[in-house]
């Protein structure tokens, strides 16, 4: 079975299957690891130019860690069936894969908002989103889940499906590594500014290129589904550079354009409001349909990617 019939298996199996509970996920392992590092760093280090050195000591630790045991255990599979190292391969670059659950986090607050459950689609957003949702009225909760549906398409999506095709599972797993260390770690408060710089530079570098081809393909999208793919082109050069990520602007300016609504503004943070720039221009009201819309993007784009890539691995490699 050649890379490219991987690739498309793994985003097949994504979208059926997800990331089911009662299953290990690798992330979860991946998190225990990065808290007992952590841990042991902190037992020995406290001043805080040490702690900047260790600090490039834990992405080294966690994603060449993940990349040396996945590459371990595809090989060893393939070694003992051919048929095993390409279904492990295949699986591992699914987990690092979340079309499935990006969807679903979005339509769980659809349908809420839907019933008019106000309450309700507040407690799905916060499980998706970092920012107080308490208090949101419907198009900031909508705003909420647009923002948070259309930066995660690189970094679920098009980011692990990019290493893949470069490297493998290893590749792919050793970039959800990096993400869920910047996840946990890569904050710039007074416990992290130190010890998670590290992580979250590698973590930009690693979602550079991604991010801009994401624009790319959401402008595409754009044209195929009929929305202003003109005016999601012409948000990303205008505005995607005013977003605080080096990486997330990209995504959340093309999906503000193509839809004609304003992402940014305020958001509260554990009761500390903040300012994040406008994406967008606000042509009309943010309403639900436009998370449905987004997911819609979501998929196209990913799906429009992933055959890209399994082509590109055929071509490139001959399979």
């Amino acid at each position: 079975m050649s890379l490219a019939l991987i690739l498309l298996a793994a985003y097949v199996l994504d979208l059926i299957v997800g990331d089911p509970r009662s299953f290990p996920h690798p992330v979860v392992y991946m998190g225990k690891a990065i808290s007992a590092i952590e841990r042991l760093i902190r037992r020995f280090v406290s001043q805080p130019r040490s702690l900047k050195r260790a600090g490039v000591l834990l992405p080294l630790l966690v994603a060449g860690g993940a990349w040396g045991l996945t590459a371990l255990l595809v090989g060893l599979l393939s070694w003992a069936s051919p048929w095993l190292g390409w279904a492990a391969g295949a699986w591992l670059i699914s987990t690092t894969v979340a079309a499935k659950g990006l969807k679903e986090a979005g339509l769980a607050v659809y349908v809420e908002l839907r019933k008019g459950d106000l309450p309700a689609a507040r407690r799905a957003l916060g499980m998706i989103v970092g920012r107080d949702t308490a208090g949101l009225d419907s198009p900031e909760i909508v705003r909420g889940t647009v923002e948070t549906v259309a930066e995660n398409i690189v970094d679920a999506i098009i980011s692990p499906l990019f290493f893949a095709l470069l490297g493998g599972a290893p590749l792919a797993m050793a970039y959800r590594a990096v993400n869920t260390l910047d996840s946990m770690v890569g904050y710039k408060n007074d416990k992290y500014r130190d010890l998670g710089w590290a992580s979250a530079r590698l973590d930009d570098v690693a979602n550079y290129i991604p991010a801009r081809i994401t624009a790319l393909l959401l402008t595409l999208c754009a044209w195929l589904l009929r929305l202003d793919w003109r005016g999601c082109w012409r948000t990303v050069l205008r505005d995607a550079r005013l977003h605080p990520s080096p990486n997330s602007g990209y995504p959340e300016s093309a999906v503000a354009g193509a839809l004609g609504i304003r992402l940014g503004g305020e958001n509260v943070y554990h009761g500390i409001t903040s300012f994040r720039a406008y994406m967008g221009d606000p042509l009309r009201a943010l309403e639900p349909e436009d998370i449905i819309v987004t997911s819609r993007l979501m998929l196209l784009s990913s799906a429009i990617f992933v055959c890209f890539c399994a082509a590109l691995a055929w071509v490139w490699i001959g399979g």
